[in-house]
């Protein structure tokens, strides 16, 4: 019988076979005890976290795990996406093997984004696979990067290009910690929230314009609401594509201008939040211009993009420059860019588009 969930939490389940795991959302999880039941023991624990939330958070997580496991390791990854790379990533492997962690040993990543993709692929790698649960303290981990099993590492020529699938046991999403959010990691998350409207679901995207105001001073209800239907969204497309062969790519909405923008500027610059709001424009007006919706619904959700607080002109890196990078995107086949485009309000799909008229979006919505 799995554990009771902790007090007024809520939870999504992804189905993924031998591989599913719960989402458990709600305020207060860090510190019950619940939260933390029927996971595996062992003799060790690692959390992974970095410079800017081991001080708010780690002591928290320490002590709700220390009734499970002998020891509590934990390591301090520097803060931010320019740290996204081997050289950090060794600082895992490093502390696993100066421990002595064996193949049972639990990798606990307590952090955002950066912190859950490079403890998850630390966990897929060391012994070829140990197990680990994410525990996000940022919106867009909440609402995406901690949800699915997608774990990597960025390279110079492209972002997250070093990496593996491979599923938490479980996520833990403390809407507390959302508290301490900068505004402007707050803005980065609302990109991901907005993305599920226009690709799965516009009842939700009417639900986001009526509530951004709410979401943006924090108001925990309408925070619980989002971070719940955007997990909902996300489980039902891994659910039946976990691997990204074909349907989950949807979840790329913005990302293939967004991430060129990422290491075209130096990854740092922006936000990951930020290059996905601004792509997510680029690619309404590529779906305009190939006359898969109109004029009204890009400008619709450039309106709540920009109402979020995240940029809608992107730098002006040079067309030349953009195609360069997007043609190294995972999704490119064959040197062939692949977009996320909108087919229809509430419906998205992957398709090439010509040179030509990448080009004129580019010029639209560069400065």
């Amino acid at each position: 019988m799995p554990p009771p969930l902790p007090h007024a939490s809520q939870h999504v389940h992804i189905a993924l076979g031998e591989r599913s795991y719960d989402i458990l959302i709600g305020a207060g999880l860090l510190d019950s005890p619940q939260a933390w039941q029927g996971l595996p023991r062992s003799a060790a624990a690692l959390i992974v976290t970095n410079a800017t939330v081991a001080p708010l958070y780690a002591a928290r997580l320490r002590a709700a795990l220390a009734p499970h496991y002998r020891t509590v390791h934990q390591v301090d990854l520097p803060d931010g996406e320019e740290h996204k790379d081997w050289p950090t990533l060794n600082l895992v492997f490093d502390t696993l093997l100066a421990r002595g962690c064996d193949r049972q040993t639990v990798v606990f990543a307590l952090g955002g984004g950066v912190v859950g993709d490079m403890a998850g692929f630390a966990a897929a790698s060391y012994m070829r696979g140990v197990p680990f649960v994410q525990v996000p303290t940022t919106l867009l981990a909440q609402v995406d990067s901690s949800v699915g099993g997608k774990t990597a590492i960025n390279h110079p020529r492209g972002k997250n290009m070093v990496g593996a699938f491979y599923q938490p046991l479980r996520v833990v999403c403390d809407l507390d910690t959302l508290k301490t959010l900068p505004a402007r990691e707050l803005s980065a998350g609302l990109a991901e929230v907005i993305k599920y409207g226009p690709i799965a679901d516009m009842a939700f995207l009417d639900w986001i314009e009526s509530n951004i105001d709410a979401l943006m001073r924090r108001d925990a209800a309408a925070l619980a609401h989002a971070v719940r239907r955007s997990c909902e969204i996300k489980a039902d497309v891994v659910g039946v594509d976990e691997r990204e062969a074909g349907l989950r790519a949807i979840l790329n909405f913005g990302h293939t201008f967004g991430h060129a923008i990422e290491a075209g500027l130096g990854y740092g610059k922006w936000l990951h939040g930020e290059a996905v709001g601004c792509g997510m424009v680029m690619a309404l007006q590529l779906s305009r211009r190939l006359g898969l919706v109109d004029e009204a619904f890009a400008q619709r959700i450039t309106a709540l993009i920009a109402r979020a607080g995240l940029p809608i002109v992107g730098p002006a890196l040079g067309a030349d420059r953009y195609l360069e990078l997007m043609r190294g995107d995972k999704k490119a086949e064959g040197g062939q860019i692949r977009f996320v485009v909108i087919e229809a309000p509430g419906r998205a799909g992957v398709r090439g588009a010509p040179d030509d008229v990448v080009r004129q979006v580019l010029a639209d919505c560069t400065r």
